[in-house]
């Protein structure tokens, strides 16, 4: 897959004169980064095991302008903060990054003790963020963490980790989708990435899926969400790259199992100049640094 790297400037003055109906600069693509790290069930919470630079490497080089960390301890996010800075990625160095736990830091606990949770990391500085707590399902207090950007107000930018206790995803999931819809009917542009935790052929996500979506990879949809990978014609459409962090096992076309996702409303998508990517973890010596692959993706949105 061909990999598009846009900086700020051209990404805010994409240019689409071929849409239907679509007049010049019309739309803006934005670059996203999504990681589970398994930061404390494969690094036990270390910060100088190669994770670090690992991450900040490919979201540097990716050209990113958003990022997504799962499971990613409170000492882990502090040392990318710090590394995102040398590396002059952000924008306003003071105002880049939100991180809320969902298993507080305890005596005993993941992470050496500190908290556990999820990220997220803008190269334009950020708003205030809304930190949505999800049905509990008994083992994880899971969130929802969104913040705008803090000159662009109307465009929202979200991680989230659902659970994998089978009783509760639907819930999960729900609430996750429902706020998203309740963001873009309050007028507001909001991308999420996020493992899930399902894959986009399970029955369960028919209700988020968009019927823009419809293959015999993935069929059935009724919601009003495109995710970036769903129309890659090489990699299974309609369900896109794997990616768990496993070679030619899982999912329709037996590509992989995919349930990192990065969604947007399909209201204002523009499916043929957005894409996704599922780029194999780097090492972290003798290892991969994750049971999970990088997700990448660029997710153009018509102008409000």
């Amino acid at each position: 897959m061909i990999v598009r790297k846009l900086s700020w400037a051209l990404v805010a003055a994409t240019l689409l004169t071929s849409l239907a109906g679509v007049p010049a600069q019309a739309a803006v693509s934005y670059r996203v980064w999504h990681w589970n790290v398994a930061g404390n069930t494969m690094h036990k919470g270390s910060t100088t095991d190669g994770l670090i630079p690992a991450a900040v490497s490919s979201i540097t080089g990716s050209g990113a302008v958003f990022a997504s960390v799962n499971e990613l301890c409170q000492q882990q996010f502090d040392a990318l903060i710090q590394r995102l800075r040398a590396a002059g990625w952000p924008e306003d160095p003071a105002n880049f990054a939100r991180f809320e736990a969902t298993i507080p830091g305890k005596a005993g606990g993941p992470c050496q003790g500190k908290a556990y949770g999820i990220g997220l990391f803008s190269k334009k500085p950020l708003g205030a963020a809304d930190r949505i707590t999800l049905p509990d399902d008994g083992n994880e207090v899971r969130k929802l963490l969104c913040a705008p950007l803090r000159e662009q107000a109307r465009l929202r930018f979200c991680t989230t980790h659902s659970t994998f206790v089978d009783a509760f995803r639907l819930p999960q999931l729900t609430a996750i989708f429902d706020r998203m819809d309740a963001y873009r009917a309050a007028g507001d542009q909001v991308i999420v990435a996020g493992d899930f935790n399902a894959a986009p052929d399970f029955a369960r996500m028919n209700r988020f899926y968009s019927p823009q979506v419809d293959t015999p990879n993935n069929d059935g949809n009724t919601g009003h969400f495109r995710e970036v990978d769903d129309a890659d014609a090489a990699a299974c459409p309609g369900y896109g790259e794997g990616t768990l962090q496993e070679a030619g096992v899982g999912g329709p076309c037996r590509t992989g199992t995919k349930i990192d996702m990065i969604f947007t409303h399909d209201s204002e998508y523009v499916a043929a100049s957005s894409s996704g990517d599922a780029r194999p973890a780097p090492a972290c010596g003798a290892k991969a640094c994750s049971d999970h692959r990088i997700l990448t993706g660029i997710v153009t949105l018509r102008a409000l």
